[in-house]
């Protein structure tokens, strides 16, 4: 097993989510090679800082879920009509439902949406932090996107998508492969002065999406959102998802989004 095969695993190896006869097998290719246990030690000190300050959420959104969709519906009594002492437990009930929709409204829908936003947001951070303290970010410089584009061609199971060239404000860089939450992803990096832009493309499926969107970028539903100082800007296109990180300004993360969606 090559440093190719050991790289894109690493992680895995360091989360502890590998076989336990892979895991032996990475683990001994990583103590026997200094550039695989340098990238080792530092997904370790990374992960362990990035888990320390990642928020803690009492129980999962799919948990909370699962509950609500197995509580018990209630019964109508079919041809009960309501006398006066009915009509007046009908107005009270209806004033605890007045009362306590916004209530259920918090529980049931913005909720799980801003815990789905801080799973992606999280994600996307911890992903951009690893281009900046990578030694090597960058598996392919840029020659321009027809050269960045067909590299990935057999290194994904799916085909990303990556319209914008680059231009003198937004110069690409170049790409690498990566990881987003349990998928495979395409790097792109761009620049804009001294900041580095990571654009994250990946497979959308089966991942929690926030619901709402609250800016549009060309026409497409986006979520902008920030933390440990990034502004990270969200958006999917068809089966894809996009992660756009920066800590440069949010109006120019949002320029640089319109013309990944537009091409130009």
């Amino acid at each position: 097993m090559g440093c190719d095969d050991v790289r894109p695993r690493v992680l895995d190896l360091v989360r502890g989510q590998l076989a336990p006869s892979l895991a032996a097998e990475i683990a001994a290719h990583v103590d026997g090679c200094p550039g695989c246990a340098h990238l080792a030690e530092a997904e370790s000190a990374l992960s362990e800082v990035l888990e320390r300050r990642l928020p803690q959420h009492a129980a999962p959104h799919a948990l909370k879920r699962r509950l609500r969709e197995q509580w018990p519906a209630p019964v109508a009594r079919p041809g009960w009509r309501p006398g006066r002492r009915g009509l007046a437990w009908g107005a009270a009930a209806a004033l605890v439902v007045l009362v306590a929709a916004p209530l259920a409204w918090e529980q049931a829908v913005r909720r799980p949406d801003r815990e789905a936003t801080a799973q992606l947001v999280g994600e996307a951070v911890n992903d951009h932090l690893r281009v900046l303290f990578s030694q090597q970010p960058l598996e392919v410089r840029t020659g321009g996107i027809h050269q960045v584009r067909p590299w990935f061609a057999g290194r994904l199971d799916f085909a990303p998508v990556v319209r914008f060239a680059g231009d003198d404000e937004f110069p690409l860089k170049g790409g690498a492969i990566g990881y987003f939450v349990d998928r495979k992803a395409a790097i792109v990096v761009y620049q804009r002065g001294l900041h580095v832009i990571t654009l994250l493309v990946f497979s959308a499926e089966h991942l929690p999406w926030p619901r709402g969107g609250g800016d549009a970028i060309a026409g497409v539903p986006a979520r902008l959102d920030s933390a440990r100082g990034f502004n990270v800007l969200l958006w999917r296109e068809g089966a894809l998802g996009y992660a756009l990180v920066s800590d440069v300004e949010a109006s120019a993360l949002r320029t640089l989004a319109g013309r990944l969606v537009t091409g130009s």
